[in-house]
């Protein structure tokens, strides 16, 4: 199986990249990425030699970019990480690269996929499209989406472009949409690194609001399995959410991280809550569990304190990345908070 891997040098996309090098023998991936400041090549230093892996730096959003690849080559799928995906950047940076890499790329790569006739294209979302909860239920794959924050809007419309590629021209098309993911190689500006490394530099840890935000937590591998799942065996025009089952308060994730760094509570710092702020998410994950078999196997327990050793013994990796620009980026998040 040859793959067309976008944004395979951001955070889920490098673990999918490892997954599926790992997992299957017979793959083979060609990884295509602008490398904008969360795609980062040192995650897949391990495979940048691997014969079954090819780095092709390039942009989904520029169509000669896109199309230069697939004139040379021909896939039997393509999966489409590529994405700017913080609602912080797109609340205090504004939508428009959002809108011109989640909406303009996927229609290019749609319009590839049709056009070289590549059998299968598997588009990688989000459950923020669905909005928030109120205290009780789970969102499902019948969900009204209704997206509240730049980011969550410009994925629903990806997600929309890819629902009309698929009932216009018979494209087969498939929609994951995931709840948070944690793990290795993640940009230290999500919730789970910046707070470890926060904690391990004895900086304050910022937590919105009252810190009584609700997330599904699923661990990135669990999360890779299932793409790997839905690209196999999802149907044509079907949606698949995955989750990691286990929905908890921020506030209780980041009191974990001390717990397992042994620091004190004392270093939580509350902020002034985001615009637009979601109160809580969680993920019906019976439709896949039921028709394609697949559930998350990792207790998030075990995977959080994974992750923390993680970044404890890669620690000049996010050290490099916190430095200069990154610094700059953080203080105009939370100086005035």
């Amino acid at each position: 199986m040859k793959l067309f891997v976008t944004g395979g040098a951001g955070f889920i996309g490098s673990n999918f990249v490892h997954y599926m090098l790992d997992a299957d023998p017979a793959v083979e991936i060609v990884n295509f990425d602008a490398l904008t400041y969360a795609g980062n090549l040192e995650n897949l230093a391990a495979v940048e030699k691997h014969p079954r892996y090819t780095f092709i730096k390039g942009d989904i959003s520029q169509l000669a970019d896109v199309k230069t690849v697939f004139e040379a080559r021909k896939f039997d799928a393509i999966v489409n990480f590529a994405a700017e995906s913080h609602v912080d950047r797109s609340l205090h940076f504004g939508a428009g690269e959002f809108i011109e890499t989640n909406i303009l790329g996927t229609q290019i790569l749609l319009d590839a996929a049709r056009y070289y006739k590549t059998p299968r294209y598997l588009q990688v979302s989000t459950d923020e499209v669905y909005g928030s909860l109120g205290q009780q239920g789970k969102f499902t794959e019948a969900s009204p989406v209704q997206p509240n924050n730049p980011y969550a809007a410009t994925k629903a419309g990806a997600d929309f472009m890819v629902r009309a590629a698929h009932k216009s021209y018979g494209l087969d098309t498939v929609i994951t949409r995931c709840s948070n993911n944690f793990g290795p190689r993640q940009f230290p500006e999500k919730l789970i690194p910046l707070m470890i490394a926060n904690a391990l530099e004895n900086k304050p840890l910022p937590v919105y609001g009252d810190g009584r935000h609700v997330r599904d937590w699923i661990y990135v591998l669990d999360h890779c399995q299932g793409i790997d799942t839905v690209l196999r065996k999802g149907k044509p025009g079907e949606i698949y959410n995955l989750g990691g089952l286990h929905d908890v308060p921020n506030i209780d994730v980041v009191r974990l991280i001390l717990k397992y760094l042994n620091k004190p509570e004392s270093l939580i710092q509350y902020v002034k809550d985001r615009p637009g702020h979601d109160r809580r998410y969680a993920i019906d994950t019976s439709k896949i569990q039921g028709e394609l078999g697949w559930k998350p196997r990792l207790v998030f327990e075990d995977a959080l304190r994974s992750t923390v050793e993680w970044y404890l013994a890669n620690r000049p990796w996010w050290e490099r990345i916190r430095s200069g620009e990154y610094q700059k980026y953080y203080a105009t998040l939370y100086a005035q908070r």
